[in-house]
């Protein structure tokens, strides 16, 4: 019997296009029917986030998203599936042009096993 993996995607948006209301319905629709839609998160504009460093022991502080592009995470969905090309379909699902893409990773746990 297989087991299934956790995966995290990763939605890239534009961030002068944020996504219309709904744009995800497909995806949530089929991966929550098949019991694989574990958890999903939208983000809130990157323009209020901030990102933290330390060098050399000094903390510092940036205002606004990282890396500077414009595309930038615009959610994520945490997926119970049974292999990756599953998730890749479903991800697809997602995945329009007006997306910069749904990147497909498979988690990890805190001894590097596959979760």
């Amino acid at each position: 019997m297989s087991t299934a993996v956790k995966f995290l995607l990763n939605l890239y948006l534009d961030a002068a296009d944020p996504p219309g209301e709904g744009f995800d319905a497909d995806f949530l629709a089929a991966a929550g029917q098949a019991g694989e839609l574990v958890s999903a998160h939208a983000f809130a504009h990157p323009s209020i986030s901030a990102v933290v460093r330390v060098r050399e022991g000094v903390v510092t502080v940036t205002e606004g998203p990282y890396p500077r592009t414009s595309d930038h995470v615009a959610g994520q969905y945490v997926l119970d599936c049974e292999n990756r090309e599953r998730a890749v379909e479903l991800a697809g699902l997602m995945a329009d042009g007006r997306s910069g893409g749904v990147e497909v990773r498979p988690l990890m746990d805190s001894s590097g096993m596959e979760m």
